[in-house]
């Protein structure tokens, strides 16, 4: 008997396992159903697919009966050419606008759906004071506008880092080569209600060369060459960002000619080498020099010189046995104490003194051993036939006028003239920096060791010089 029952128990139990996938089924299809019939409100935020992509719409697959489209003009925020940037498969949020238009289609809105979880983003960026990236849209007479997570802000021309000129200064004329790029940007202020969002290319700017600038003062090290590009142009100097970190290099550091001002050398956007005089980690800043990137060879130096010349020098310093006198750039010859006067004298200072302007004669040229000889005396006839002035000791008394003018240091133009705005508190620090560092290695009258040409003392046959190239 309980063997007869057992097919009649599995045989129950079997319509069971049967119905499972017919419950399933219809499972399914109470959901579909349900999801059909469900009704969407106006203002909710979905998530849709992309289904197709018209000369004018896209269409819009959010779940509901029929598809939905999304006109062209509420997807402007996607750029200039909305309908290139979207493609067939790919999930966008939608904002509901008409649960069911006339032709019985849902209207949606990618713009609405953007903006609002943009002001939403744009809060958190403000309470964490983040960077982010905003395309640049559109510009005006005060700023530029641009696309803040979906949302129209506003960078103020002061707040606006890019396309500034060569001093500095906000440029309104290049803000039209900005339109269509990435900038980085932080929030400053922000009014749902008015609708006002501000944001600041300069504040990001400066809080990314700030941890930039941290790094890299670590890895530099003097006497390195870096590629930079020059940010600023002031009277005593330029202004170079060589990767993050900005650098001043001193007007005595731009070039080996004497006296050519920083604007006469150098645009705001070029690109030059500059070598790494010192690193200041304590006080983060950096003292840069151009000419030392591109040392001149001791041969280079004399060339446009011959034997006979007669030119005018700069006494740098006064020795024993001597003055050392600066011909150009980094180039100094050796007047001898027996070239200085006609009569006997026991020390230059009773003939010359110090950043004095005088004439020489150049009496010796050695290639071979590098060494240029200077004679104050040999030069004075002609020297008074072309103005300069002697009293009777030898001392040199007038300058010629065209002289003078070549010796002095660039002008300031006047205080309103921006190309020459008095430097800031950073800036005055800097260059008090830096003319600390020229007292100490120029001011004795050498020329700086690195790139240029200064050298030991020796005497030879009466006429003691400085040997350029040659650490003393």
């Amino acid at each position: 008997m309980t063997t007869e029952q057992q097919p009649e128990e599995t045989g129950a139990h079997v319509p069971e396992e049967e119905d499972a996938p017919a419950q399933d089924m219809a499972q399914l299809l109470e959901e579909a159903e349900t999801r059909e019939m469900r009704g969407f409100r106006r203002g909710e935020i979905l998530e849709g697919t992309v289904v197709e992509v018209h000369p004018d719409a896209v269409m819009i697959d959010v779940g509901g009966k029929t598809e939905a489209v999304v006109p062209q003009g509420e997807m402007r925020s996607l750029g200039a050419d909305p309908l290139t940037t979207v493609k067939p498969g790919e999930r966008v949020p939608v904002m509901v606008l008409r649960p069911e238009g006339r032709d019985g289609q849902m209207v949606l809105s990618i713009d609405r759906a953007r903006q609002e979880r943009g002001w939403k983003r744009l809060h958190e960026l403000l309470e964490s004071s983040e960077t982010f990236e905003a395309a640049v849209t559109g510009h005006n007479k005060g700023g530029l506008l641009v696309d803040a997570e979906g949302i129209q802000a506003f960078v103020p021309l002061s707040q606006v880092a890019s396309g500034r000129n060569e001093h500095g200064r906000p440029n309104p004329s290049a803000l039209d080569g900005l339109v269509g790029r990435q900038i980085m940007v932080k929030v400053m202020e922000l009014s749902r209600r008015r609708g006002r969002v501000i944001v600041s290319e300069r504040a990001a700017v400066e809080e990314w060369k700030a941890h930039r600038k941290e790094h890299l003062l670590e890895e530099l090290r003097e006497g390195e060459i870096r590629q930079g590009q020059v940010t600023a142009i002031r009277p005593f100097g330029i202004f170079i960002d060589i990767g993050g970190a900005e650098g001043l290099a001193h007007v005595t550091e731009l070039s080996w000619e004497r006296n050519r001002a920083p604007e006469e050398l150098f645009h705001v956007g070029d690109e030059v080498e500059a070598y790494v005089l010192r690193v200041d980690r304590e006080n983060g800043k950096v003292g840069l020099s151009v000419r030392r990137a591109h040392p001149l060879s001791w041969e280079d130096l004399v060339a446009p010189y011959s034997e006979g010349d007669i030119i005018p020098v700069r006494v740098t310093r006064l020795v024993t046995f001597g003055a050392f006198a600066r011909v150009d750039g980094p180039l100094e010859g050796l007047i001898h104490i027996s070239e200085l006067a006609d009569r006997r004298i026991n020390h230059p200072s009773e003939v010359v003194s110090e950043s004095q302007i005088v004439p020489v004669r150049i009496v010796r040229v050695d290639y071979e051993r590098k060494r240029l000889g200077l004679s104050l005396r040999q030069a004075r006839v002609e020297a008074e036939l072309s103005g300069w002035g002697f009293d009777s000791l030898g001392r040199v008394t007038d300058v010629p006028e065209e002289i003078a003018e070549r010796f002095r240091p660039p002008r300031r133009r006047s205080s309103g003239d921006v190309e020459h705005a008095e430097p800031n508190e950073q800036e005055r620090d800097e260059v008090e920096s830096q003319e600390s560092q020229e007292l100490g290695e120029s001011g004795n009258g050498h020329v700086p060791e690195e790139g240029g040409a200064t050298g030991r003392i020796e005497e030879d046959e009466g006429i003691e010089v400085a040997l350029p190239g040659e650490a003393g």
